[in-house]
């Protein structure tokens, strides 16, 4: 270490982070040598702003699961992502699945969070959902859809205004885009969210199409997947049951998942406190408030998805 930077072995934090980072790699390396059974991992998929964050909250709320409390989309992607596909998406399929990705996963969940089964929500995911069923052949997965028009508007303010704890743009991970990036009129020069398979042809497009993009592909990706996952491993939820009927939405999950709904949990259940806020409280039709003009345009582009979830588009 250079002389200049012994300054730094008295900074707590950084003294924090050193130790933490050599106890994960510890605790690795005797999973290496033990390997203790970890059972399969529960995944939450869904597009961005579909409610995934509040059914991820609300599942970890339940003791029997381990959780880290946020995404690990740098982990993922490092397994297989654009820095090592040549950029081609954040999508991933069964052949890209691969033994050692699957000890790396396990190894990651035990040295950070001990042996058991691991509740993961991580927003790329949705995009691969046959890689994570090939690595994992026991997983379940819970996928969450939102209607279009309000998935897309939220996607669209969070483009603008990231959330209060964080920003979603992916520079942040990625560094700089190996092309040029001039969505909106150059208004964004990166991403944010995820990059879906033939995210280029959208480098200069509005807005509002980039997101409309996003959430049907996030969706067509997911309902495919779903084809080759036996029914007793997937849970299906809808955004607008968080409104309408929380608690029965969230005791038929935690059945599906074989996990106890407790009394704390149905509380819980019954008073829904959502964190990830971009723009105002969550509520249903908030299109209408926030970017009409710009769903109205976008609209044909999203109605069959729309359909094929089982919402009227016109309603």
């Amino acid at each position: 270490m250079k002389l200049r930077n012994l300054h730094k072995l008295l900074d707590p934090e950084i003294r924090a982070k050193n130790l933490q980072a050599l106890r994960w790699e510890l605790r690795g390396r005797w999973y290496d040598l033990t390997r203790p059974m970890m059972p399969d991992p529960i995944f939450i998929v869904g597009c961005s702003r579909s409610g995934t964050t509040v059914t991820y909250e609300t599942l970890a709320a339940a003791p029997q699961l381990l959780s880290f409390g946020w995404e690990i989309p740098q982990f993922w992607d490092s397994l297989y992502g654009p820095l090592n596909n040549g950029w081609e998406s954040e999508a991933a399929g069964a052949e890209h699945a691969r033994p050692e990705h699957r000890h790396a996963a396990l190894r990651h969940f035990f040295a950070r969070l001990g042996a058991g089964r691991v509740l993961d929500k991580t927003c790329i995911n949705v995009l691969r959902i046959p890689y994570l069923h090939a690595l994992f052949p026991q997983a379940k997965f819970v996928f969450i859809q939102r209607d279009g028009r309000d998935n897309v508007s939220s996607m669209i303010d969070g483009w603008h205004h990231g959330r209060t704890d964080g920003d979603f743009h992916l520079s942040q991970f990625f560094g700089t885009f190996p092309e040029p990036v001039a969505i909106e009129d150059g208004t964004f020069t990166d991403w944010a969210f995820f990059l879906a398979p033939g995210w280029r042809a959208y480098n200069r497009a509005r807005l509002a199409e980039v997101c409309a993009f996003q959430w049907v592909s996030a969706n067509r990706l997911a309902l495919q997947a779903r084809q080759a996952i036996p029914a007793v491993q997937w849970v299906h939820l809808r955004y607008e049951d968080l409104f309408e009927r929380p608690v029965p939405m969230f005791r038929e999950a935690f059945a599906r998942l074989d996990l106890p709904f407790t009394a704390q949990i149905e509380a819980r259940c019954a008073n829904l406190q959502p964190t990830s806020i971009v723009k105002g409280r969550p509520k249903r039709q908030k299109w209408r408030e926030h970017n009409p003009e710009a769903i109205e345009r976008i609209l044909p582009v999203i109605a069959p998805m729309m359909r094929e979830l089982g919402y009227d588009p016109e309603g």
